[in-house]
């Protein structure tokens, strides 16, 4: 199986990795941080919102399975992307929406979902998230790891993130995994 890696920042990657990890075609998902300026910061200095970065995850897929089109669209469909530098309570530019593309083929297809998602009109406003490059990224320390999965009774996951696992659940049936992440 080749694999591709997809890196995409909406909000906390408490969130985003449980969602992805929902999926057929994805093997696996890092939380990690991207677009700042401090090699290898730490979860701590991320949540200053001084270091530049996005909380962010990257997502090992097989594109022979889900393609970076519709990754994006789940990626769309379970954060707010009009909102600049938030996400519910989470707010500050490490919870900003972004895509940090590897090619130029994922950028245009980046732009050519973002402006479909835009012209449905689903979200009532102005898309307000990035599309750029990824320069590097430093995966996260390994206690943010399958954080939903082992704290699913944590008040957050509860009221944060149950919602978008069950939206995904819901909205993406035919896109769901039919066995368990290695």
């Amino acid at each position: 199986m080749a694999t591709s890696t997809a890196t995409v920042g909406g909000g906390c990657f408490w969130c985003t990795e449980a969602v992805f990890l929902e999926l057929e075609g994805v093997s696996g998902v890092q939380s990690g941080y991207a677009g700042g300026a401090v090699p290898n910061p730490t979860y701590e200095q991320v949540c200053t919102g001084r270091t530049g970065h996005a909380e962010v995850i990257q997502i090992t897929y097989d594109p022979e399975v889900i393609s970076y089109a519709d990754l994006l669209r789940v990626f769309f469909a379970t954060h707010d992307p009009t909102t600049l530098n938030r996400q519910g309570n989470d707010v500050g530019t490490q919870y900003r929406s972004t895509i940090l593309t590897e090619s130029e083929e994922q950028a245009t297809v980046a732009h050519e979902v973002l402006a479909e998602i835009d012209a449905r009109g689903i979200w009532g406003g102005r898309i307000v998230t990035t599309i750029e490059p990824l320069t590097v990224f430093y995966p996260a320390e390994p206690e943010h790891d399958n954080y939903y999965a082992r704290n699913p009774f944590a008040g957050y996951c509860r009221v944060i993130v149950a919602p978008k696992v069950a939206k995904v659940r819901k909205e993406f049936t035919d896109r769901l995994r039919r066995k368990a992440v290695a």
